[in-house]
């Protein structure tokens, strides 16, 4: 009989290009037999369109992918990880003898692509939500293996918090999370579940009730409110689809039953099936939501990789397939989103506002290993956000 098995990848045989397309390993022997394996080339990883009613994405995914390069003969340029992007921008570039990384495109896309279109779509739910509270609670909706980048890629993009135990380990960011429906079902019993949460869990963990069980969500908030009183910090709605009705009215039924009976202070969170739309609808009445597969399965930021320049004897020759423009390039910003390509060594351009452009693209690993500081999950986060306040500025 047949074992089973978790069908992974583990970090080395990332590394060592063993999770591959067979056509890399087919062109580096092509390569190899013919003298050509030591070619010097420039290939530019970059997005040429967005999702429809995209106009920008996050970068992310960046340091994973240099722990897959780190100790390759390359080097790599790229703009800081969470960087604002708009389509054909390069994001990074990868320089040194093609044979060196032909075998690791397909992990590098994989893990910019993945990162990237998750953290994109958390920090457009950021966007939706205003000031309220997004936590991320998609990990249901993936593999195992790459909890700790989804966390990671969600929390780059915004979310406040996250739901995977891992992350901690990982990201050094607490999970965030109380109660599912099991614990009330197994109880039985709404309010004996409330409160044996009370009198277990830590105390820095928010009493958040889960209030849709059995019972209508306004009868079961009220049950909550007068079982937990003053400890009870919040409570969470998570009605699925085929019973939610209007959730707009709902929470509104909610929130008034509260407050007329003294209960002003609980909060109301709000989760299941969220996007774009529902979380903008329902941000002015709620105080948080918790968002899973539509942040866990984003469209796609589809990113590519494409030889730009071939070094022939002593000279770079610009060179690329239809459709992408060759050569080595620069991208430089005046503001937010106002970028300007240009040729690697050609002079910069001139911001309207007459302030200095900002070059994007770094060094960031010479001859295999990286030569920049990597900057924490904390610091990326932050530099996200800070450009997203821009749209509301």
């Amino acid at each position: 009989m047949k074992e089973p098995q978790l069908y992974i990848a583990d970090a080395d045989s990332i590394r060592s290009g063993a999770v591959t397309d067979i056509y890399f390993v087919r062109t580096r022997q092509v390569l190899a037999a013919k003298g050509l394996c030591d070619t010097y080339v420039r290939a530019e990883l970059h997005a040429y369109s967005l999702p429809r009613g995209y106009e920008w994405a996050v970068f992310a995914g960046l340091e994973e992918a240099l722990a897959i390069l780190r100790g390759r003969r390359v080097n790599v340029y790229a703009m800081p990880e969470g960087t604002l992007f708009k389509p054909m921008e390069p994001l990074m570039v990868i320089e040194g003898p093609y044979c060196e990384f032909a075998e690791l495109e397909t992990a590098i896309l994989g893990v910019l692509r993945h990162e990237t279109s998750i953290a994109t779509k958390a920090a457009r739910i950021r966007l939706a939500a205003g000031d309220r509270t997004v936590l991320f609670f998609g990990l249901r909706a993936l593999h195992p293996a790459i909890a700790p980048m989804a966390d990671r890629a969600a929390y780059i993009g915004g979310c406040d918090g996250v739901s995977g135990i891992m992350s901690e380990r990982f990201l050094g960011v607490k999970p965030t999370g109380t109660m599912p429906h099991a614990l009330i079902i197994v109880f039985g019993d709404q309010v004996k579940a409330w409160k044996a949460f009370d009198e277990v869990v830590d105390e820095t963990v928010p009493r958040i009730a889960l209030t849709d069980t059995f019972y209508d969500e306004r009868v079961e908030a009220l049950m909550a409110a007068k079982a937990l009183g003053s400890r009870l910090y919040g409570v969470r709605l998570d009605t699925p689809s085929s019973r939610r009705g209007n959730m707009r009215k709902i929470v509104q039924e909610v929130r008034w039953t509260l407050d007329i009976n003294g209960f002003r202070h609980v909060k109301i969170f709000v989760s299941g099936g969220l996007d774009e739309d529902e979380v903008r609808e329902l941000r002015d009445i709620v105080d948080g939501f918790g968002v899973g597969t539509s942040i866990a399965f984003p469209p796609s930021i589809d990113i590519s990789m494409d030889i730009v320049e071939v070094r022939r004897g002593d000279k770079w020759e610009p060179i690329a397939k239809r459709g992408k423009l060759p050569g080595f390039k620069q991208v430089y910003r005046c503001r937010l989103l106002e970028d300007y390509i240009v040729p690697w060594d050609a002079k910069p351009p001139s911001c309207p506002d007459g302030s200095k452009p900002k070059p994007l693209l770094e060094k960031v690993m010479e001859n295999g290993e990286i030569i920049k500081e990597l900057p924490t999950v904390h610091d990326i986060r932050s530099y996200v956000l800070e450009q997203l306040r821009a749209f509301s500025q």
